[in-house]
């Protein structure tokens, strides 16, 4: 009898465990296939605390969220920022008192033409939330700001990976790059100041620091250390593309919480492009202008054929839609005037896009939310949180890569400071592209800055002399902003007949001197960005780069180093001598360039094949294919 009982109890004992081994397996096949429509456990694996929770009951047709999204708190504020489901259009406004309170600010000068800010800790209490703004005032007319503009100082991050370059050769740059360090370079000193820290609305603090769900992430540079020495030092632009090298083939964006057929057209198309045949020439295209022409050529055309954005609808103008269409900021105006035209590229079901765009304008949302002299912006980062918190609430696409398939294009000079948390997953295409600001090779795209003169003929103006007529040998003209371009004149304003570098002059002789001019010297300002690198293609004249730690336009297609001039600041004493090194001929091979390179720098007012607009969109479209990985 006691066996018996032994033997039942054994038997019981061991259904007991077949049990609990099933249950076991099931949630390990839910967790690993991540499926969207079904409640995820808390994972047992993840590393990372403050986990993303959700349970996404998305419908077909229906972009409300049926569950419930655990959000890390954004910023220390009395109102609410919970923005309900279903919103789909808010209203924009100054605070409600029109003032913020600033604490702990520290100034930095800012922008080629306007305006100028103050920045402060990101603890005020009297901040705006999405529902809130706009209760109190309309928007139908711009509030447009004047005063002083400055930016986010950039900020101190310390890491077990991070730390000083004692030297800038090869092999210790390759092996920095494998260890997510990277170079800081400024030979002037500036303040320091404590950042202030905004938490993105999908993650906690400890997810921002460590980013442990970016493993690719630490092969590549992404950070900025702000060091003494490491301001001495600054990378070449031969270092910066053996950067841009090894990020394509390291970076790698946050893994889907779930697999969808998107991602699985974008490895193929990967692999085709990786694949490509060899191309020497190509009709409309001029090989030694691009990186690998066979590999743009391909991707160009799977872009054509398979590329689907979706705009979201959600915001009101002025803010969300629409742009400037003239003056530096125009960039943003015309992609997105250009882009929701578009019938090719743009779809309705969200369900079919490879990337997805929040058409905002940051040149309109600084005008529209900045509170003059108030020498504050909290409310405009807090304004983005909140939008952000009500996309990743309303619809599961946000949160199924963490914003990784999202992007920008914001020309204004704050938009790298204000996105570096909120929509630090985002590619963002930046004017302001600063290796110092945060700007990162294999996901961010340096964005093209024309200064556009007429919004209703954006070819105007366009032309020059031929090389053999280009009689002075190099010339600069504008604003005293920033710390450079006073060195600059110092050492060449009425030295050298053949330097023609004043202050600022007429906006017909600007013109006439650069058509005119062998080389156009586009020395940065009070940000590493200036329109004059695309009006000197414009109008003919070879740009002169003198702006450390600038990325330049569409960097990861166009070998720039065919067409363009790169000088260290610290060189400016010897400028008219390393521009005397380049040879009759190779000017005039570089001039042929300059006017071949044309193409990929116009806007249309109906895009054209290889235009900046269809540039522009390859370069998102190209860091999102070679970003993504096979889940």
């Amino acid at each position: 009898m006691g066996i018996e009982v032994r033997y039942a109890s054994f038997l019981e004992t061991k259904k007991l465990l077949w049990l609990v081994a099933s249950v076991f397996v099931m949630v390990l096949i839910i967790q690993y296939f991540g499926f969207p429509n079904v409640y995820v456990v808390p994972s047992l694996f993840s590393s990372i605390k403050g986990q993303v929770t959700f349970l996404d009951s998305f419908q077909s047709g229906n972009s409300s969220v049926s569950g419930n999204l655990t959000l890390a708190s954004v910023l220390n504020t009395n109102a609410s920022n919970i923005v309900h489901e279903g919103i789909a259009k808010t209203e924009l406004s100054k605070t409600s008192d029109g003032t913020v309170e600033a604490s702990n600010v520290t100034m930095i000068e800012d922008t080629e033409i306007e305006d100028k800010f103050l920045i402060q800790d990101l603890e005020s209490n009297n901040l705006p939330t999405f529902e809130s703004v706009g209760k109190n005032s309309s928007l139908s007319t711009l509030q447009v700001a004047h005063g002083s503009e400055f930016v986010v100082p950039t900020p101190n991050i310390t890491s077990e990976n991070n730390f000083v370059l004692d030297k800038t050769d090869r092999d210790d740059i390759a092996h920095r790059v494998a260890k997510n360090e990277t170079i800081d370079a400024n030979p002037i000193p500036t303040t320091d100041a404590p950042r202030s820290t905004v938490i993105s609305p999908l993650t906690s603090s400890s997810q921002n620091q460590s980013s442990t769900d970016h493993s690719c992430l630490r092969n590549i540079p992404a950070v900025i250390e702000r060091s003494d020495r490491a301001r001495k030092i600054v990378p070449s632009i031969s270092q910066m593309n053996y950067m841009l090298q090894q990020s394509q083939t390291s970076f790698c964006s946050m893994n889907p919480q779930w697999s969808s057929v998107v991602d699985q057209e974008l490895l193929r198309a990967k692999d085709l492009i990786e694949s490509a045949p060899l191309l020497q020439s190509e009709p409309g295209l001029y090989a030694p202008l691009f990186r690998n022409l066979s590999m743009f050529k391909r991707s160009y055309e799977l872009m054509e054929q398979t590329l689907k954005i979706y705009i979201y609808a959600e915001g009101d103008r002025p803010i969300f839609h629409s742009g400037p269409l003239d003056g530096i900021y125009a960039s943003e105006g015309w992609f997105i005037k250009l882009l929701q035209e578009n019938k090719g590229f743009v779809t309705k079901n969200p369900k079919k896009a490879h990337l997805f765009y929040l058409p905002i304008s940051f040149r309109l949302l600084k005008m529209t939310l900045y509170v003059p002299d108030s020498h504050n912006r909290t409310n405009i980062i807090q304004f983005l949180s909140n939008y952000v918190e009500m996309i990743a609430q309303k619809y599961r696409f946000w949160n199924r890569t963490g914003g990784a398939d999202h992007f920008i294009v914001a020309c204004h000079d704050w938009a790298p400071a204000a996105t570096n948390e909120i929509m630090s997953n985002c590619i963002r295409s930046l004017c302001n592209a600063d290796l110092r600001g945060g700007f990162q090779f294999g996901k961010d795209v340096s964005l093209p800055q024309p200064n556009m003169h007429r919004r209703t003929d954006p070819l105007a103006e366009l032309g020059g002399k031929p090389a053999p007529k280009r009689r002075t040998l190099a010339f600069f003209a504008g604003h005293m902003h920033g710390y450079l371009r006073p060195i600059l004149l110092k050492h060449w304003e009425n030295r050298d007949p053949d330097m023609r570098i004043y202050g600022e002059i007429t906006k017909a002789s600007y013109l006439r001197q650069m058509k005119s001019s062998k080389f156009c010297i586009c020395a940065r300002g009070s940000q590493v960005n200036s329109p004059r690198v695309v009006e000197a293609i414009y109008y003919g004249c070879i740009p002169v780069i003198l702006s450390d730690n600038y990325v330049p336009p569409l960097f990861e297609t166009l070998n720039w180093e065919s067409f363009a001039v790169f000088v260290q600041e610290k060189d400016i004493p010897n400028l008219k001598k390393i521009l005397l090194t380049i040879s009759d001929k190779k000017y005039k091979q570089m001039h042929g360039r300059v006017k071949r390179v044309q193409q990929h720098f116009l806007w249309h007012i109906k895009p054209s094949k290889y235009d900046v607009f269809h540039m522009i969109l390859h370069s998102v479209w190209h860091n999102r294919v070679f970003g993504i990985r096979p889940r």
